[in-house]
């Protein structure tokens, strides 16, 4: 029987901090990064999640841990476990806050009670759970104030601190369809190619596609399909660096054609190959109809 062989641990990142600063949404945040995200985690669980990165050898390179006081007495741990851990491997501490006016407003909006108030207020949860974290927000490696970000904001805050060097912070899918099939229900924009003429009633040309060469030079050929092709790539940069600052992660760009055989592929193609160079994106072709008779 062969043994389990180990590694180098993993990155782990605990996030943890008041209540209604914002743990949710950077979790959501790393996930979207390709973190392994747990939440709630006992502190007393660390030692063997750690244990765990070790044997998954490169499986799980990087773990966002949520920790907060919903762990009630486990959670006054934290500080001891965290001590012990950090000579073990890449752990690292994020605390998120924000000013006791600005919580107490975020949890009379959502309508819940805060986990510490018991039969006292709001505010006497929040004065009670900064008195309990003290420690913890002490030793952080890094202190995000909330108090003036909405979670976009946030998240584009993860993003910037805890994405990996190079990589894409959106990724645009440019899909070709035919109308005749539908327009695509996740579309964020839709370009439309039948004003350019339709290489169907060319005998020669029928039963080939966009991704043949004959059919990419006649599209290309026609007048004002190149400079189209050109204006909106280029009229596109500035929208996905403006997903990139609003932190949309995904978006679905369109490109139709009657039967989405040969106009909408030759185009979507040239399009993704034009927004490859923008900073930042990662650039996905679909071709929905293509199969279709």
């Amino acid at each position: 029987m062969s043994e389990v062989s180990g590694g180098e641990p993993g990155e782990v990142l605990i996030v943890t901090g008041m209540s209604g600063a914002g743990r949710s949404t950077a979790a959501n945040a790393l996930e979207d990064l390709d973190w392994y995200v747990v939440d709630n985690l006992p502190p007393q669980m660390l030692r063997p999640l750690l244990d765990l990165t070790e044997l998954a050898a490169g499986a799980l390179p990087r773990v966002a841990v949520v920790v907060d006081v919903r762990g009630r007495d486990l959670f006054r741990e934290l500080p001891e476990v965290v001590r012990a851990l950090r000579a073990r491997g890449q752990l690292r501490v994020v605390f998120l806050d924000a000013a006791d006016d600005v919580l107490v407003r975020r949890f009379e909006a959502v309508r819940r009670p805060h986990p510490l108030q018991g039969e006292g207020t709001i505010l006497d949860g929040i004065l009670l759970e900064r008195e309990r974290l003290a420690g913890v927000r002490e030793s952080a490696d890094v202190i995000i104030d909330t108090s003036g970000y909405n979670i976009h904001q946030l998240a584009t805050e993860i993003v910037e601190l805890y994405s990996t060097d190079g990589a894409a912070r959106h990724t645009i899918t440019v899909m070709s369809f035919g109308f005749k099939y539908g327009l695509p229900p996740d579309a964020d924009m839709v370009i439309d190619m039948r004003f350019l003429p339709n290489p169907f009633w060319n005998e020669s040309l029928r039963a080939l596609n966009g991704k043949d060469s004959e059919v990419r030079e006649f599209v290309l050929a026609q007048e004002g399909a190149s400079e189209f092709i050109d204006t909106y790539a280029q009229a596109l940069r500035p929208v996905l660096e403006g997903f990139q600052r609003e932190n949309k992660r995904h978006s679905v760009l369109a490109v139709g054609c009657t039967g989405g055989k040969h106009r909408s592929v030759v185009t979507a193609g040239e399009i993704a190959e034009r927004l490859a160079s923008v900073p930042g994106v990662a650039v996905r072709v679909k071709h929905r109809d293509l199969g279709r008779e």
